[in-house]
């Protein structure tokens, strides 16, 4: 379970990926920019949360 450390960081480089879009898409005038910073801000919050889940499941390894 040691790659759990590592697979959040996955949802922040979605999050600097969408949100580069989102800016991208804003600059040409697409209507599609809010789909881009919404799916950057579930990635953001999906980091956090996944963050919350593994220090939970390494307290609950040290209790035991």
């Amino acid at each position: 379970m040691g790659y759990l450390k590592y697979t959040q960081y996955i949802y922040i480089a979605f999050a600097i990926y969408f949100i580069y879009d989102g800016f991208t898409k804003l600059n040409e005038q697409n209507d599609t920019a809010a789909l881009s910073f919404l799916i950057a801000g579930m990635a953001v919050f999906m980091f956090f949360f996944r963050r919350r889940f593994v220090k939970k499941f390494e307290d609950k390894n040290k209790k035991q």
